[in-house]
């Protein structure tokens, strides 16, 4: 790439972002746009906050003077923890960097140069501040070494101090004084068949009585209840209308729901049930104590918030979601092989050597200094961007089908399978498809040299990489800060499609950040500048402003618009610090290779490096995983501020489909529903 193709790509992004940032300090402080920019404070009976001030740069000062609190207090434990992985990244890029960057440049920069540019200007002065411009066995190559070493370290202390630190967030929200019902209950699958002349609930209820006869309470046995559900959607939807017909449709559904209501509590039980205790220190223990001496029956864990339970997955048997789950792995993995092809053709074809090599008919038009420049600038990272959007909905999918109690564990499982794609198909995708593609030919003349032609491409890839990570902290943050999309969307459909103020709110709610996309989004970009750190050490400015950006302007975002939909407490958090550990090992195997390709004689030093990022991923797994896994019994143990009404405990998780008045209590705890609710997960 051209270094005035990576200026323009750089200035046209910043001018958008200044457009989109212009944008929201109009539009925000619009009172019909309220709903749009503050609708979490608002939910919360609270103003909206910098709407009523004129300065429009106010939201920076409260964005940044909030505390970790303050966070938790308007959108929960996991949005905190999401902002200790954002500044962890943040710091590992500084701290690196104010070593890498005085050192790296000067010692690139000043080297005998190993390359002259050709006459597509593919070798640019950007590539000869990178190592790529130092030559083979320099002594110049301990520098780049030694800085392998530094940023390892400094990564190494910063995810142990983040760990310890989202451990005390965690402990502290589950040991708060509140009664959360999640506490009290646990989810039991893998029901057996009852026996004779009992019915389910009173297999389930002498089953746990007969192990915990001082703190057992009562069950809540799964049921089917599909039709009901149906009923009960049409029902609603009637309620909302004022027109006289639908009060006869109303008189008419009713009875109907009512009836198959007290077939479903009666008929349609399963073998999965929700059992309550009076202490959520035995419902702790319950959650993480081998009940069974078969592994295929009476599985209990922790119960999820009644708002996440994904019901219609309870009743799925333990060999078919053992069967499902690796299904679903080998699904993923065709996934990432087959989507890798593509983008790799792409990638490659992209490039404008490739498009004037097979379509001929665009030389004249890019030999046009101006579209030749925006085409190298945008070209091959909107079409990456393309590919992308069309897999988180298709991995959220796989995951529930997995059969996953929770939605947000469905989101970790889904954050997780579209990380590894993000990785192989982005970072190892782009690079080999490129250098592939360019370089078909010297490797048939010599296969043994596909590693040393694959590691010599790495530096001319990382002005594709900084223009990609440019284009999503400009482009990308500011659509997030200025919310345009979904101000357009919101009154189009207050417009002309919204009849009464629930489809208002329905139209105007924002839903939550979103992790099973913005997190992999995120961990793609620190495992393309963790990697490109050291032989490319310009790009960590990139990767800086990246991760500083978002931290400010999603810190605005969670005090201020998204909605938590659920809260786990910090569960996400040692997904989030596996991966960071993984693209620190992809980091240090990528040095190996390329320090390997520059025929360094001290490679090897580079062995017990690796090592240790697996020996520190071990001990931390050791150290604080099952605490994230399970809850800890001298958590659970402290004292209550109330004691807990036990019967609105066993209610919250009752869904509105069985609320109806004439539905009698004995009913009621006779059976749980599953709400297959139309444009959810569950």
């Amino acid at each position: 790439m051209y270094f005035s193709s990576l200026l323009t790509s750089l200035i046209t992004s910043f001018v958008i972002f200044v457009v989109l940032m212009a944008l929201f300090m109009w539009l925000s402080g619009r009172p019909g746009n309220k709903v749009i920019y503050y609708p979490n404070r608002l939910l919360k009976g609270m103003d909206g906050g910098s709407y009523a001030s004129r300065n429009p740069f106010v939201w920076i000062r409260e964005a940044l003077y909030s505390s970790e609190q303050d966070v938790i207090s308007m959108s929960g434990v996991d949005t905190a923890v999401y902002f200790v992985f954002l500044s962890t990244v943040l710091g590992i890029l500084i701290l690196s960097g104010i070593v890498l960057l005085p050192v790296l440049l000067p010692v690139a920069a000043t080297a005998k140069p190993t390359h002259t540019p050709s006459d597509n200007g593919t070798f640019s002065d950007l590539e000869k501040l990178s190592m790529g411009n130092v030559a083979e066995k320099s002594s110049r190559l301990w520098a780049f070494l030694i800085a392998t070493y530094w940023l390892s370290i400094v990564a190494y202390y910063l995810l142990w101090k983040a760990y310890k630190h989202v451990s005390a967030l965690r402990a502290a929200a589950l040991m708060s004084p509140e009664v959360r019902a999640e506490q009290f209950a646990v989810l039991v699958r893998d029901i057996p068949p009852a026996p004779g002349g009992q019915s389910r609930k009173e297999q389930v209820d002498s089953y746990f009585k007969s192990i915990y006869p001082d703190t057992f309470y009562r069950s809540m046995i799964v049921t089917n209840n599909k039709e009901a559900n149906k009923l009960y959607e049409e029902l609603e939807g009637a309620r909302r209308s004022f027109i006289e017909y639908y009060s006869k449709k109303i008189s008419e559904l009713t009875p109907k729901l009512e009836t198959e209501q007290k077939a479903t509590l009666r008929d349609k039980q399963q073998a999965a049930a929700l059992v309550f205790f009076t202490s959520r220190v035995t419902a702790a223990s319950a959650a993480q104590s081998l009940h069974a001496t078969m592994l295929d029956t009476w599985n209990v864990m922790d119960a999820p918030e009644p708002r996440q339970v994904i019901w219609s997955n309870l009743t799925i048997k333990f060999f078919v979601r053992q069967t499902r789950q690796y299904i679903i792995y080998v699904i993923v993995a065709l996934t990432i092989f087959f989507f890798m092809i593509p983008i790799a053709f792409v990638s490659a074809f992209t490039t404008l050597e490739n498009l004037k090599k097979y379509l001929p008919f665009l030389k004249p038009i890019v030999k046009i200094v101006a579209i030749r420049t925006m085409l190298e600038a945008y070209l091959p990272q909107i079409a990456l961007n393309v590919f992308l959007a069309l897999l988180p909905k298709l991995l959220l999918f796989l995951s529930k089908l997995e059969g996953i109690p929770s939605q947000s564990h469905i989101e970790r499982a889904a954050s997780g399978k579209y990380f590894y794609f993000t990785v192989l198909n982005v970072f190892i995708g782009v690079t080999v498809g490129g250098t592939l593609f360019a370089t078909l030919k010297t490797i048939e003349e010599n296969p043994n040299s596909l590693l040393t032609v694959m590691a010599a491409s790495l530096p001319g890839n990382s002005t594709f990489f900084i223009t990609y990570v440019a284009l999503e902290f400009f482009v990308a943050y500011g659509l997030e800060l200025s919310r345009i999309v979904p101000l357009i969307i919101f009154h189009l459909k207050k417009k002309y499609l919204c009849k009464t103020e629930a489809e208002i709110k329905e139209a105007w709610y924002p839903g939550d950040l979103g992790y099973a996309k913005r997190f992999p989004d995120d961990m793609l970009i620190a495992t393309i500048t963790l990697c490109y750190s050291v032989f490319a050490p310009l790009i960590i400015p990139f990767g800086v402003v990246y991760f500083g950006l978002g931290w400010l302007i999603l810190r605005n975002q969670a005090l201020k618009v998204y909605v938590p939909s659920y809260e786990s407490y910090g569960r996400m958090w040692p997904h989030m610090h596996f991966r960071i550990l993984a693209a620190l090992l992809l980091y240090q195997l990528t040095m190996f290779v390329y320090f390997g390709a520059k025929k360094f004689y001290y490679t090897s030093f580079l062995v017990p490096l690796i090592i240790s990022t697996l020996i520190f991923a071990y001990v931390c797994n050791k150290k604080f995983y099952r605490f994230f896994s399970n809850p800890a019994l001298e958590v659970v143990s402290h004292q209550l501020k109330e004691t807990p009404h036990m019967e609105r405990i066993f209610r919250a998780y009752v869904p509105p489909n069985l609320c109806l008045e004439k539905v009698e209590d004995d009913q009621l705890e006779d059976a749980l529903s599953q709400v297959l609710r139309a444009g959810s997960f569950a």
